[in-house]
């Protein structure tokens, strides 16, 4: 349980409180949408459990992405900057941003990385923005970032019952992908089809890709999805009036 939101328990946060601070969140959200739309940046709200591979996977795609598409991330957790770090190593610009107690990213942090912070101008000319949240796999599917996807990392490791034990999470993903399917041999009782089982029975359209940051298996794949993400945002109408921080570029 966080301070920020308490994880819903109405007794330490009330259901008024709780839904005002959606509400400044989604009012946030949208003026991060917006600056998405205008600049033609696909922000991915890539969330997960601790240890699912989130930014495993977002190293592997730099690799596979091998330049074609600009990249940028910030990376949220109570403490360090371990991951943001990594990415950083990975040829990523990134930036971190460190919640304390707080188990879940809001617009207003990420508001603050993208205008405020270091990694600002390598967002606003990025392709593919990742949103690395906190490794939690209930309190991030409810806070809006202003994304244009949301992608679930979800990894073998973790068994079959996610899903349906964590059904608000998977409901609101666009996509999951399976990760460490390099370790299914050594795993008894997981499969990928009792997974996408429990994926069908939560996601209005299950949308799976197995991955492995290991020997590569599904890269191909997920870069594949990541470019036809970029290619829609890229069709999208832009906002009528788009917010200024001053700031102009070409695309």
């Amino acid at each position: 349980m966080c301070d920020v939101c308490g994880c819903g328990d109405p007794k330490v946060v009330s259901v008024d409180v709780h839904a005002s601070l959606l509400s400044a969140n989604d009012h946030e959200a949208a003026h991060l949408r917006a600056h998405f739309l205008e600049d033609g940046v696909t922000a991915i709200n890539l969330m997960g459990s601790p240890g699912s591979g989130k930014t495993a996977l977002l190293e592997a795609t730099a690799r596979a992405l091998g330049g074609r598409l600009r990249l940028a991330a910030v990376s949220g957790d109570l403490a360090t900057t371990h991951d943001a770090d990594r990415l950083a190593l990975a040829g990523i610009p990134s930036a971190p941003i460190t919640t304390g107690t707080a188990c879940h990213l809001d617009a207003a942090m990420v508001a603050g990385a993208v205008h405020g912070g270091v990694i600002g101008e390598a967002v606003r000319t990025s392709d593919l923005f990742f949103i690395e949240n906190v490794g939690n796999l209930v309190c991030p599917a409810i806070y809006d970032l202003g994304q244009a996807a949301n992608v679930v990392a979800l990894s073998v490791t973790e068994g079959i019952d996610k899903p349906l034990k964590y059904p608000v999470m998977f409901k609101a993903a666009d996509l999951v992908v399976l990760t460490k399917v390099d370790l299914l041999p050594h795993l008894r009782g997981v499969s990928v089809g009792a997974i996408a089982d429990a994926l069908s029975r939560v996601m209005p359209t299950p949308r799976l890709i197995e991955l492995s940051a290991v020997d590569g298996t599904g890269l191909a794949a997920w870069a594949e999805w990541l470019m036809a993400r970029r290619d829609e945002v890229r069709r999208a109408p832009r906002p009528a009036h788009p917010h200024s921080h001053g700031h102009e570029h070409q695309r």
